[in-house]
């Protein structure tokens, strides 16, 4: 869950260049797992604050206005935290579909007035420093750097608090109007955020425009516009008058009939491409992979071409991996109006690479980078029968998706070189990393169904 909820409050460490990056982008990721079962509007707060977005879309250090100079505070988050974190670009009934204005065209959420506006409410934070002290670099002397707390907690507005002291606020006390709501003039940053959050977390957009794109990220691309209505109903209210509750959220995406129905399984609309970074952790933590060495090496994993062309917290920009409305050109999900956001990052390098990775992990001496290994205990005690094998691996992997077709494929690549009991734990070996990469590969896997 909070592996999706990177995906839609998206930041990169490809954008943080901070000292303490990766502690940096570790405290982002306890935020999203700490908030994954909590309250949006407390995740909406805790991501606004947190240095790492605030870095990544220029809230930290931003300043109010300067007619002197004709400075105004940047833009950046006011427009994101609208397009991308809540509302999204146009306005939408509560099943997730467009609404329609005199002239049948879409409604657009807001205005350039309202991004301005609201720009100059994440104005006035920085790193909170309070009783923090920087130390001498040892390898450049000259410089000071700055503690790893500094990044950790959440930004303030409180100038006494930060880095370098000041008496003056730099929040914005301008009136500040969007989204036909006015934050008086001389409103401070605190009431400020208060106001301008509660504003875009009350916002009926909000549930269907989330709801969708978990449903997306977790059980199917194209879900029926009942599916997102019953979802984002569960958003506004719990059922005991809490809107925002991501535990009852997450639960009806999970648990709703068009997610648990059999039907979904043979139709050709429904489902999702597992993404590479999940068929990556599904086969370590399936296969009882661990580290050699203790600090599970895995690195950068984002290259295409001898990679994942995925890793996590490193999407290629605030529009995360691939968007959720991405349409494969000149097929016949582009035939039928459908989506396939997966696609995006699916080209010929990246089916090479996501195989000549796997190939390594499964099957490396070492394991991969040397350092993570799997065990495949229960896989190795019948490997001597085929059957029993792919039935294990389909039941594991694909939730005994695997068609006869596909296993009688498979079954005589594997029946191609015997293997009995008695056989070396090498060939045996061999014979699982085999059958293990040919399920990874297969179509009926790749599908989520």
């Amino acid at each position: 869950m909070a592996y999706a909820l990177s995906q839609f409050f998206v930041v990169s460490t490809n954008g943080i260049e901070i000292d303490w990056r990766s502690s940096a982008m570790a405290a982002y990721w306890d935020v999203l797992n700490r908030n994954a079962l909590g309250n949006f509007r407390q995740l909406l707060e805790d991501v606004t604050l947190n240095p790492a977005m605030g870095v990544y879309l220029s809230t930290l250090d931003n300043k109010k206005e300067d007619t002197r100079t004709g400075r105004v505070p940047d833009e950046n988050y006011a427009r994101e935290v609208m397009q991308l974190f809540t509302l999204g670009l146009n306005e939408l009934n509560n099943d997730g579909t467009k609404k329609t204005g005199s002239t049948g065209q879409p409604i657009e959420t807001y205005t350039n007035a309202d991004v301005s506006n609201l720009a100059r409410v994440f104005t006035g934070y920085s790193y909170d420093f309070a009783n923090l002290v920087r130390t001498p670099s040892v390898r450049f002397p000259s410089q000071s750097i700055a503690p790893v707390e500094s990044v950790i907690r959440r930004m303030t507005s409180d100038t006494t608090r930060w880095s370098r002291p000041q008496t003056g606020s730099e929040h914005s006390m301008l009136e500040k109007t969007f989204l036909g709501t006015t934050i008086p003039a001389n409103t401070n940053a605190s009431t400020s955020m208060k106001i301008a959050l509660d504003t875009l977390f009350n916002h009926p957009n909000v549930g269907p425009f989330f709801s969708k794109q978990m449903i997306q990220r977790l059980v199917t691309s194209n879900p029926s516009a009942g599916y997102v209505d019953r979802v984002a109903r569960i958003f506004n209210n719990n059922g005991s008058g809490v809107r925002g509750d991501l535990r009852a959220v997450f639960k009806a995406i999970l648990l709703d009939d068009e997610a648990t129905n059999a039907t979904g399984l043979t139709s050709p609309t429904f489902g999702k491409v597992r993404e590479p970074v999940l068929r990556f952790t599904q086969w370590a933590r399936n296969f009882g992979a661990t580290s050699q060495s203790g600090n599970w090496t895995i690195n950068n994993t984002s290259n295409a071409a001898f990679s994942l062309g995925q890793s996590p917290l490193r999407a290629p920009s605030v529009f995360n991996f691939y968007r959720p409305g991405y349409v494969p050109p000149n097929t016949a999900i582009a035939t039928n109006t459908l989506v396939a956001p997966e696609f995006q990052i699916v080209n010929e390098v990246s089916v090479v690479g996501y195989i000549n990775f796997m190939a390594s992990a499964i099957g490396s001496a070492n394991g991969l980078n040397n350092d993570v290994k799997a065990t495949y205990t229960r896989e190795l005690a019948i490997v001597s029968d085929t059957t029993a094998l792919l039935n294990r691996l389909s039941l594991l992997l694909s939730g005994n998706q695997l068609s006869d077709s596909t296993k009688a494929t498979i079954k005589a690549a594997l029946d191609a070189t015997t293997v009995t009991d008695t056989s070396s734990l090498a060939d045996k070996q061999r014979r699982v990393y085999l059958a293990t990469l040919l399920v990874f590969a297969s179509p009926d896997y790749l599908v989520q169904k």
